[in-house]
């Protein structure tokens, strides 16, 4: 009963979660970005903000009353939803959950599963890159000796930074920036991660299904030596 009111729960206010994400970026974004802008609209983008936090906070506490444990229990078992609430411009990585279901599935997932998690994940990883841009160019643009002085700076930090490239032409020098860094990182690695890993997944059930449609024509199947699964015969 427990579980089906969490489940409930969870199904309910899926879009007004993505919905107050969605807010809550724009309005730091326009805070971050706008520092010129009249004390009005900073006002307002700060209300959104702080509004569309105290929607993640009622959504944590919620949870945590259906679930039927107790805080400390909570709290170990939910803790990326634990470092979400506190730093909410991470919101994006809980697409890694949708992952996690995806490996603990039985059977052959379909290829719509697959491209699912793909999608999730690249969408969640540009999101998280912008958010770590803001991040990092609102800490940076004003400190003694950075690198990182435009919005720009900050957005290709980011690729190579969330890419493991990593050319070091720029890079954070304040305590904050080099933390969003770091999360930058870890966040980064597990989202395309999960990109990288669902489509070979995909690949090898795309080989291994041309195998066994093809195991009685021969030892390769019926294939030219040294030809791959769904490559072209020549034809057309």
């Amino acid at each position: 009963m427990t579980d089906s009111a969490l489940a409930r729960w969870e199904r309910r206010t899926a879009g007004v979660l993505a919905a107050a994400s969605l807010l809550f970026l724009a309005s730091y974004a326009v805070l971050v970005l706008g520092p010129g802008l009249p004390g009005a609209v900073r006002d307002l983008c700060l209300a959104v903000t702080c509004a569309a936090w105290a929607v993640f906070a009622a959504d944590y506490v919620v949870r945590r009353r259906l679930s039927g444990q107790r805080w400390p229990r909570f709290v170990r078992t939910h803790w990326l939803d634990t470092v979400v609430l506190l730093l909410p411009l991470l919101r994006p990585v809980r697409i890694v959950r949708a992952y996690e279901r995806v490996k603990r599935r039985h059977g052959r997932p379909r290829f719509a599963l697959h491209a699912r998690v793909m999608l999730y994940a690249g969408v969640s990883t540009l999101l998280l890159g912008f958010a770590a841009s803001l991040a990092v160019y609102q800490q940076e643009r004003d400190a003694p000796g950075a690198t990182i002085q435009t919005f720009g700076d900050a957005v290709w930090w980011a690729c190579t930074t969330v890419s493991s490239v990593g050319y070091g032409d720029m890079a954070p020098v304040t305590p904050v920036g080099r933390l969003v860094a770091v999360g930058l990182m870890g966040c980064g690695l597990a989202l395309l991660g999960a990109v990288v890993g669902s489509f070979s997944s995909w690949l090898l059930q795309v080989f291994a299904r041309e195998d066994e449609n093809g195991g009685g024509a021969g030892e390769n199947g019926g294939r030219p030596p040294g030809s791959f699964p769904g490559a072209f015969d020549g034809k057309g």
